[in-house]
């Protein structure tokens, strides 16, 4: 499949998709293009056989997403404005969490505003040593709307997300790892190679596993948590990953996963 788009650049290795929002000039900013791009792409990789793991991360050393472009949005009212987040989050963001691949986000520089929506949209996450993270939407006049008043108190808890976003304070990669908000961190040279590795090893399990298994952990939250869990285990019973998986363990061998 050719992936070719105005601010993406879209390179494929050994089932592992590396995705760079390409806006260098604007620190990767995310304006209307570069969203559609991004829902387009998601589009296109679910059923792209080449890909397993996606890595989203940003051109350039400074930013992951410095935000959303402002000048897009400056002269909005009421009603486009709610449109304008729950387009986005239909269309990018939550598609991207409830997306049956695993994405992880390589955090590099700024992830604000936008950027930090997304890298949390992300299954996972882990940040280069210079990397800051925040939502300083309050000092607009705004709240985060792309599902950052949700997803950041998931992730750090409650009275954390309240003073973020109150204070619109940025997190630095180290405090961002204390709190949960990162896996880890490396130096910025480093961070792809340590992606790249990460989702090697994800590339060698079951994606039919995996792929029940963002579906149950994104329902941990939510009453039907357990039964989601409880049906998508007794499901894989009938897939041929686990009749695979398990006829390996026994003769001592690697799985051959399709």
């Amino acid at each position: 499949m050719n992936y070719s788009y105005e601010n993406l650049i879209v390179e494929i290795e050994n089932k592992i998709a590396i995705v760079t929002l390409n806006r260098p000039q604007a620190l990767n900013a995310l304006n209307k293009n570069l969203l559609e791009d991004l829902s387009i792409f998601f589009d296109e990789a679910k059923s792209d056989e080449t890909i397993r793991v996606i890595i989203l991360t940003g051109a350039g050393e400074k930013s992951f997403v410095a935000g959303a472009d402002i000048k897009e949005f400056a002269n909005f009212d009421g009603k486009q404005g709610e449109e304008l987040a729950a387009k986005a989050q239909e269309n990018v963001f939550n598609k991207i969490e409830n997306f049956t691949k695993p994405v992880i986000a390589a955090v590099n520089g700024f992830a604000l505003g936008g950027g930090l929506e997304l890298a949390m949209a992300s299954h996972f996450r882990i940040a280069s040593s210079n990397a800051r993270l925040g939502l300083p939407e309050v000092t607009l006049g705004l709240i985060p709307g792309y599902g950052g008043t949700q997803r950041l108190p998931k992730l750090i808890g409650k009275g954390r997300a309240m003073q973020a976003i109150m204070t619109a304070e940025m997190f630095t990669a180290q405090r961002a790892f204390e709190i949960g908000l990162v896996n880890e961190i490396v130096e910025q040279s480093s961070l792809i190679f340590r992606a790249k590795e990460i989702a090697t090893k994800i590339t060698q399990n079951s994606s039919t596993a995996i792929k029940y298994a963002i579906a149950a952990i994104n329902s941990y939250d939510k009453e039907n948590g357990y039964d989601v869990e409880i049906k998508s285990f007794g499901h894989l019973f009938d897939e041929t990953d686990f009749k695979e998986g398990t006829a390996a363990f026994i003769e001592k061998r690697k799985p051959n996963f399709k």
